[in-house]
Parts: C-alpha cells; sequence; structure tokens
C-alpha cells in the first residue's frame, strides 16, 4: 500500500465509484478508493420492486426545465438552495453519463427515456432498471474505474480522517483481517459512505452497510437534518423494500402471538378500508406524518402489534378479508389499475406473477419461496435525508473533506423518490471538479497513535445490539422525547468513555470496535439533532412525536438543524441561487478560465 495519494476516496458505491473515475477524467490520477469490502454497501446489495432514478423529463410534450426540478427539490423543506439548484442542473448530465457506461435504461424506439411519476414527484421525472438499478450503475461505474487502473484499497476499516489546522492531511485505517494500523497522507478525502445504517435494529439497509459519519464528526465537521429519515415496511429476514406491487397486489397482513393465534389485524381496525390503505402503500410507502390517518396508519398499526409482542407477516398466498373474491368492494383507484394491469383475478401471489413475476424470483434468489411461505416484517430505517454538512461543491467545513451520496446532509423533510441516487453521480461530480481546480499540496506523513484497546472477552455484539434495539424503540418514525432524552444521556456517556468499557478478544476485532465507536457518535448526533427538532418542530415528515398530531397549517419548512458534536441549533436554509444566465457573460468567463 502507497503511503501517499493526492486524493483517497472511501467507499466503493455509485459515489464512491463516480468520485473516482470523475477525477481521473479532470487529470487527477494519483488516488486510491479505501474500503472495508468492495462488494459490500447499499448501492450495490439495495432495491425495491422498481428502483427509482429520478431526474429531468427527457420525453413527451410535457414540459420540464432546471429550475422547476429545483423548485421540487427545495420544496422538500429543509433544502439549502444551491444543492437544490446543483442537483437539478447537473440532472440530464448525470443520467446520459451513467446510460454511456452502460446502465440499461429504458427507452421507447426514437430515444426517449420514459418515465413516471414518484414520492413528491409533479411531474413524470423518474425512471428505472427494475429492482436493481443502484446495482448495475455500480457495476457499470466500477467497470469504468478499474479500466483507468485506479488501485482499491480493499478491507481496510477508516478509524480516522487526520487533520491539521482544519484542513485534511491523511486517513488512518485497520485491516479488517488482521487489525494491522496503516497510514496514507492525503489533501483531500472524498467521504462516499453511505447512510448512518448501523445505529437502528429495524432496518432494510443490507447487513454489509454500517456508514461512516463518524469519521466526519471526529474530524470536526457539522452535520446536517440528522433527525430527518425515511422509514417503511420491509421483510426483515432478507431486508428489502415493500413498497410498488408487493402492496399493489393486496397481501394479507397477519399477526402472530407466542401460542401461535393469528389475526388480521388491518381488517379489525380499518375493516373493508384496509384494502385501499394497503393498495397506496405501494405508491405511498414511506411513513409520512400527514397520513396517519391514511396509507400511514398501516406503518403505526404494523408497530403496535410488534410493541405488543406479536410477530407480524405478509402473506401472499391468500387474498385478506373483506376481498374474499369480490373485487367490486375495492376503491376505484385499486380497482382500475388492476384491471388495467390484467390482474382482477385470484391470490395475491397469482397477481403477483401476472405483473411482476421479478418481485418473486427475486425472494426466490435469497432462499425464500413466498409462493408458499410468509414474510415476516416490521417498520425499518431505509434512508436518512440528513449527513455532513457540505457547501455547493460537496466539501465540508473540515478544508479538502468532502462528502457525496447518501453520507452529505442535501436532503430535507421530503425527496422525491430516486432522488438519491441522482445526488450520487452529482455530489461526487461538483466535489470532482472543485478537487481538480485546487494546487497540489506537498503533505509529510501523518502522525495517529491508536487508543488504549482493553482485551479480554469481547462485548461489541451485546453493546451493538442494546443500543440499536433502544433506538429502534424510542427513536424511529414513532419518537418518545422522554426515551430520546435518556438515550442521549446514555449514549453521551458511552462516548466520552468507550475505549474504557468496550472490550475485544484479539487485534483481529479492531475493525468492529472502530466500527461500533462510529455508531456511538452518529447516535449522539442523531438524537441530538431529533430532540431539537422535536422542540422546536414537533411532528413534522416522517417523525411522529409524542404521538402530537401534525400541524397542517403549519408553512413548508425553511430551516434546517445543525449538529456540532452533540450540540443542536436550527438555522435558516439558504434561499435558491439567481445566478448569471446571459449567454454572451458565460461565454466570456469560460474563455477567460482557459486563458484565451
Amino acid at each position: 500500500m502507497k503511503q501517499k495519494y493526492h486524493t483517497l476516496v472511501i467507499g466503493t458505491g455509485c459515489a464512491g465509484y463516480n468520485a473516482a473515475d470523475r477525477l481521473c477524467d479532470f487529470g487527477v490520477r494519483d488516488i486510491a478508493i479505501l474500503t472495508e469490502g468492495r462488494y459490500m454497501g447499499t448501492s450495490r446489495n439495495t432495491g425495491s420492486d422498481k428502483q427509482t432514478y429520478y431526474k429531468l423529463s427527457l420525453c413527451g410534450s410535457d414540459g420540464d426545465s432546471v429550475r422547476e426540478m429545483a423548485d421540487t427539490l427545495y420544496a422538500g423543506g429543509g433544502v439549502m438552495g444551491e444543492h437544490a439548484l446543483c442537483e437539478a442542473a447537473y440532472s440530464a448530465r448525470c443520467f446520459l453519463r451513467l446510460v454511456e457506461l452502460g446502465v440499461p435504461f429504458p427507452t421507447n424506439e426514437y430515444g426517449e427515456y420514459a418515465g413516471y411519476k414518484t414520492d413528491h414527484d409533479p411531474r413524470t421525472r423518474a425512471t428505472s432498471c427494475g429492482p436493481l438499478t443502484s446495482k448495475y450503475m455500480t457495476e457499470a461505474l466500477e467497470r469504468s474505474v478499474l479500466s483507468k487502473g485506479v488501485e482499491i484499497l480493499d478491507l481496510q476499516r477508516a478509524i480516522r480522517i487526520l487533520t491539521e489546522k482544519g484542513r485534511v492531511t491523511g486517513v488512518a485505517c485497520v485491516s479488517t483481517v488482521t487489525g494491522e494500523l496503516s497510514l496514507i497522507a492525503c489533501q483531500n478525502v472524498v467521504l462516499c459512505t453511505g447512510g448512518p445504517a448501523g445505529i437502528y435494529r429495524n432496518t432494510v439497509y443490507p447487513e454489509s452497510q454500517h456508514g461512516a459519519t463518524g469519521l466526519a464528526i471526529e474530524a470536526g465537521a457539522s452535520l446536517s437534518n440528522m433527525e430527518e429519515w425515511q422509514y417503511g415496511i420491509a421483510s426483515t429476514k432478507f431486508r428489502w423494500n415493500l413498497s410498488g406491487t408487493y402492496q399493489q397486489v393486496l397481501p394479507r397482513y397477519l399477526s402472530v402471538d407466542a401460542q401461535g393465534n393469528e389475526r388480521e389485524f388491518l381488517f379489525d381496525a380499518l375493516g373493508e378500508e384496509s384494502l385501499g390503505r394497503i393498495f397506496l402503500k405501494g405508491y405511498q410507502w414511506p411513513f409520512d406524518t400527514r397520513k396517519t390517518e391514511g396509507s400511514s396508519r398501516i406503518d403505526l398499526l404494523v408497530a403496535e402489534q410488534i410493541k405488543e409482542g406479536r410477530r407480524v407477516y405478509l402473506d401472499f398466498t391468500q387474498n385478506p378479508k373483506g376481498l374474499e373474491n369480490d373485487f367490486g368492494v375495492l376503491p376505484e383507484e385499486a380497482y382500475t389499475y388492476l384491471e388495467r394491469s390484467g390482474a382482477l383475478f385470484g391470490t395475491p401471489i397469482e397477481r403477483l406473477k401476472k405483473m411482476n413475476a421479478g418481485a418473486i424470483e427475486l425472494y426466490a434468489s435469497h432462499g425464500i419461496d413466498i409462493t408458499r411461505e410468509r414474510l415476516e416484517i416490521a417498520v425499518c430505517a431505509q434512508h436518512c435525508n440528513g449527513g455532513v454538512a457540505v457547501d455547493r461543491n460537496w466539501q465540508s467545513e473540515v478544508e479538502g473533506l468532502y462528502v457525496a451520496g447518501e453520507a452529505a446532509g442535501t436532503f430535507g423533510v421530503y425527496r422525491p423518490g430516486g432522488s438519491a441516487l441522482n445526488s450520487t453521480q452529482v455530489g461526487s461530480l461538483r466535489a470532482a471538479e472543485h478537487i481538480a481546480s485546487r494546487e497540489t499540496v506537498d503533505l509529510p506523513l501523518p502522525q495517529y497513535e491508536l487508543p488504549r484497546v482493553i482485551y479480554g472477552t469481547s462485548n461489541l455484539q451485546a453493546l451493538r445490539a442494546e443500543l440499536q434495539t433502544e433506538m429502534s424503540r424510542v427513536a424511529d418514525f414513532d419518537r418518545s422525547t422522554a426515551g430520546m432524552e435518556a438515550l442521549f444521556t446514555r449514549v453521551e456517556r458511552l462516548c466520552n468513555c468507550f475505549f474504557e468499557t468496550a472490550e475485544i478478544g484479539d487485534v483481529s476485532e479492531l475493525a468492529e470496535l472502530f466500527k461500533l465507536y462510529d455508531t456511538v457518535l452518529t447516535q449522539r448526533a442523531t438524537l441530538s439533532a431529533m430532540l431539537c427538532s422535536a422542540k422546536e418542530v414537533g411532528t413534522h415528515g416522517s417523525a411522529f412525536v409524542d404521538r402530537r398530531p401534525l400541524d397542517v397549517n403549519a408553512p413548508a419548512r425553511t430551516t434546517r438543524t445543525v449538529t456540532r458534536g452533540a450540540d443542536s441549533v436550527c438555522e435558516a436554509v439558504s434561499p435558491m441561487p439567481d445566478p448569471e444566465l446571459w449567454f454572451e457573460t458565460l461565454l466570456a468567463r469560460q474563455r477567460e478560465r482557459q486563458g484565451r
């Protein structure tokens, strides 16, 4: 392993590979990608029935524009204007780049990239390659990076971003196999480690995804909107979103007690209205406090059954109560959808075979036969809309530390479905452009000493399980202020004495030790942001605070929560920029930059 690079990218997902690929294109070739596992992470291992990529409309006669898309992103609340404008302005460029790299987005015979409507989308900007869009993106970007000879430092867990006088000087990492410590000098780090997947027990993040937000926290970076998450119903044996067609075919929702007694609890609570709400869960998968009497009532009822000690399942083998082969009882929207899809017949699994056979094959590929087997479910954390606070170049407050993808805090309260994948490409491109424009600095090898580690009987697994369980209990979509305050006190105490509390069996567990430390730091920051938001904002977005109803007359959120260490405050978001658009002026600027 080399000891010096110009720039180190951390992470091998859509954002990380794109950052490296773009840096090479811009002439910055003294780079490497550091990863704890090349085939790990969210980009390569997640999806849905139809995983969405959000972009500018590129088909048909309906109008669209950069400013309209930017306004949509900004309207989600808590979003910085510069991020909304950049993510809209770069959308077409980034999407078409993926097309050129071989990502198979569908097109008609004349080259139009057809779209459909997604969550919080006023147009039809969404597109998809099917269930595994982000996997195809990752593989295409990886092929491009490998063809350029970029070095990948695999099986290395970054444990500290090293800084001096507020700027990056290097990275400390340990081998996930041997625990050996390595120090790497670099003037830039692009942190592309995904969302903080390790802080919850009930999560749809793949088991290989952990996140590394704690690296930025320890380096001195601020965080933005860490209280804003997306939660939804997912299977737990194999972690996967149960959105789209999985709900539109109208499966049975069952809860089972310890003695094996079954209840169709949705019908018990809602009667025949349950059918329409199940159908709407396909379109309205994330929990939303605006819909607690609509489709999101399902999330609340599922969670209540689990808190009562019952296990909850989706069953595709039989029709739910109330349907019983009389499709005339369905709401018009559900009836028309199934009729147009040629699926107004049979059982849920028969309808799923007709409408989306790939959804069945997906589970079969993981050893689960949903034609016979029920799926155990929970309401799970799926995406963090917050992250590290970054500027318009996706650089944090720490000079040389850039953050892209879900690790960056560029989303707000609501975001259109699929906008996260667009952000992986835009943020990493903006970071690469800025890095390429800066002068190279010759840095000495950094210095770093490991904290004193206690060896004995490992307690990492027990500590992690305890913290994750409590986080899911008091600080997911159904939040308890008193519970969060108690947990925050406990987590803050653990942060201050972590290396005196955690024990490992031998040096091979060092990477796991620092992974848990990262989780604890991130939990503290998240709880701080949640408590600040609970006080200043209350119930909103995906946060149902102390079961207080949403103020439906409240204006769109014009603040964001900023967390520094363990402290959080609400600050105003920046307005939408109004930059120069006169062509002659921009042409003159371009010629000046090129020295002509």
